[in-house]
């Protein structure tokens, strides 16, 4: 009965209203690229200090799982991540967006994110005290293989390339490196520029890795962004409820997965949404249609990432241990409130936490109309929207969303360097995906193995840390069973690609060579920078320099051997002018920001953009309305950040 009383404090209009707002503003904060969950949590904060505890904290998680789902949006609609959670979601939901089933896809993903959210936040209301047991028994080495797992996706992801996704990944793991080492102190790979001594920003780099190549993409050809299906008629929710039924125990397990990877401290939603991808991927009847548009992925990753939320409460609540950036935020809201995390907490001041979760529980419920109806209008004004505002608005918003992480100049450069990379890369058969991944498993990764490897070495056990755990014996066998189990599928199927290396596959020898060779020489030149450094600070990507350098060397000699050679033109690695054209654009413009201001430098490059993506012949009442839907839409965003964000905005020798 006690707990039924907490529920109808829950209940309250006003705690409902201030779930239905924070629902609603995380789903908006979180379905614009750069503008993360975290941001959104820390610059509420000082507002819930005039709320009571319980309202104050709904709002708080309202926006927090708000965020979290709205990342989806991005990710089906502009192929970028809103969230870095939203990683896996791109695999799958994009291609169905292209399909001319962008409805469909946001449908799944807001059934699964809703389901996730309740088994996460239900598994907070009963199981909180012995699951926070869970994150206590994982040491350094758990950590370490738990990324490792993370990476196996690899393999799911890039049968038939697989040496090249595995290269990607390398590549993503010594990003991760830059700067001063995790582990250790030693400043790495930042070639004396005092901007890279905090490494490279995960959020910025992704957005540009997956978002950049979108972009220049865009303005190869008049044909649409997305196909806008007429068929799509039918119900979308109706069609989603028969897809979520059928795969109802593919929803649980990942739900299962993120409430557990949730309860890690610092493994978050990103971690959950690919260990959930690649599980749905090895146990699915239709494993060969990942990555093409598969509904499974939508629900796997939406779903895992989202139980997340409630998975991270329990260490926040029960250990004062925060799971992610915006768990330690409200962390610190808790504290501010006089409220002291603990086991005692659930006993001594249940009446708060329990109206908490309880709101929590009905904030997600509350997901579910606000996302069908906001990704209705999402999918439809995308679909419709023409390449000349499309395109200005995806590299507007790519931009400020790089900025506003830090309100740095440098993340926006840093942010159109890599995307630029990726869109190079991606022409010879290099995937951002396994880029990301590394990226965003680096940092666990190599402070585990350090940590594993400085014990280990101290008691001359350091192959039984490695290896003589339970649990890190348990996530290896399921890395090597993730890593074997898609390529077995694949020979099992008879698919063309049976064994990579004997494979005769079509790529411009002369291009391809030149590219490996530069990687081999790039890993030489960081090879010879380690010299200097601690062995802390240089275990770690002395073994993945070595392990790029041999991954090189199989590409090297298996183009040599099996490619065809094929000129570049008939590959269409070559760019067009227009491509070339929107890549100055926007290089100049993270170049220049500061020193002409964020207005005047936007603006000239939003319309910049414009023209470059017009395809129509020029007319002066359309092109006057475009400019004129420029300049409110700078302006609008500018406010935003500067007024309402309270972000500092660069202003330059002009406005």
């Amino acid at each position: 009965m006690e707990l039924l009383s907490y529920l109808v404090e829950a209940l309250t209009p006003l705690n409902l209203m201030l779930a239905l707002v924070g629902v609603i503003a995380g789903t908006v904060i979180g379905a614009m690229p750069g503008l993360s969950a975290t941001m959104a949590v820390a610059v509420l904060v000082p507002f819930t200090y005039v709320m009571g505890p319980a309202s104050g904290l709904i709002v708080l998680g309202a926006i927090y799982t708000g965020a979290i789902y709205g990342g989806s949006f991005a990710a089906i609609l502009v192929n970028t991540p809103g969230t870095p959670s939203a990683i896996a979601t791109t695999f799958d939901g994009y291609p169905m967006a292209k399909q001319g089933k962008g409805a469909l896809a946001i449908s799944l993903a807001t059934l699964a994110s809703v389901g996730g959210g309740v088994v996460g936040a239900i598994s907070l209301l009963l199981l909180a005290p012995p699951l926070a047991e869970v994150a206590l028994a994982f040491g350094p080495a758990e950590y370490f293989w738990m990324a490792v797992f993370g990476l196996t996706l690899i393999s799911a992801l890039s049968i038939g390339n697989t040496i090249k996704g595995l290269i990607g990944a390398c590549i993503g793991l010594i990003l991760s490196t830059v700067g001063v080492a995790v582990v250790g102190g030693d400043v790495r790979f930042t070639f004396d520029q005092v901007s890279l001594l905090g490494g490279i920003d995960i959020t910025s780099a992704i957005i540009g890795l997956y978002c950049m190549p979108v972009i220049i993409d865009l303005v190869a050809s008049n044909t649409p962004h997305l196909n806008f299906a007429k068929a799509e008629e039918q119900s979308s929710l109706k069609a989603a409820f028969g897809l979520v039924s059928k795969r109802k125990f593919n929803l649980l397990r990942s739900s299962i997965i993120g409430t557990v990877v949730g309860i890690l401290p610092g493994a978050g939603g990103s971690i959950a949404g690919l260990v959930a991808y690649t599980e749905a991927r090895r146990s699915s009847k239709e494993s060969d249609q990942f990555g093409n548009g598969a509904p499974d992925g939508i629900i796997a990753t939406e779903s895992a990432n989202n139980a997340t939320v409630g998975g991270g409460f329990i260490p926040t609540l029960v250990l004062g241990i925060p799971g992610t950036p915006p768990d330690a935020i409200i962390l610190g809201a808790l504290l501010v409130q006089g409220i002291k995390t603990g086991p005692t907490l659930f006993t001594e001041q249940g009446s708060i936490v329990y109206t908490f979760i309880y709101g929590l529980l009905i904030a997600t419920l509350l997901m579910l109309p606000v996302g069908l109806i906001l990704g209705k209008y999402a999918y439809k004004s995308i679909a419709k929207t023409p390449k000349q505002l499309l395109v200005p608005t995806v590299a507007f918003l790519t931009v400020i969303g790089s900025y506003a992480i830090h309100s740095n100049p440098h993340d926006t450069f840093v942010m159109f360097s890599l995307g630029v990379l990726a869109w190079v890369m991606a022409k010879f058969g290099f995937s951002a995906s396994p880029i990301v991944l590394g990226l965003v498993l680096g940092k666990i990764a190599e402070q585990g193995f350090v940590q594993t490897y400085l014990i280990g070495s101290a008691q001359g056990r350091v192959m039984e840390m490695f290896f003589g755990r339970p649990i890190s014996i348990g996530i290896i066998v399921c890395a090597v069973f993730a890593l074997i189990y898609p390529l077995w599928m694949a020979h099992r199927k008879k698919a063309k690609v049976q064994d990579e290396l004997q494979d005769v596959v079509a790529e411009n020898k002369s291009a391809t060579l030149i590219l490996t060779l530069a990687m081999m020489v790039c890993s030489g030149v960081l090879l010879y920078q380690i010299d200097g450094m601690s062995t802390l600070g240089a275990v770690f990507p002395s073994y993945i320099l070595y392990a790029v350098l041999g991954l090189s060397t199989m590409l090297l000699l298996r183009v040599l051997r099996n490619a065809h050679s094929v000129p570049l033109a008939e590959l269409g690695v070559m760019p067009t002018r227009r491509q070339i054209s929107v890549v100055v654009v926007i290089g100049l413009w993270t170049l220049f920001m500061s020193t002409l201001g964020f207005v005047f430098s936007s603006l000239l490059a939003f319309i910049s953009i414009m023209f470059i993506a017009n395809f129509d012949k020029p007319r002066l009442v359309p092109m006057l309305r475009n400019v004129s839907l420029s300049v409110v839409i700078v302006a609008a965003f500018y406010l935003l950040m500067k007024e309402v964000l309270l972000l500092r905005m660069p202003t330059g020798i002009l406005f």
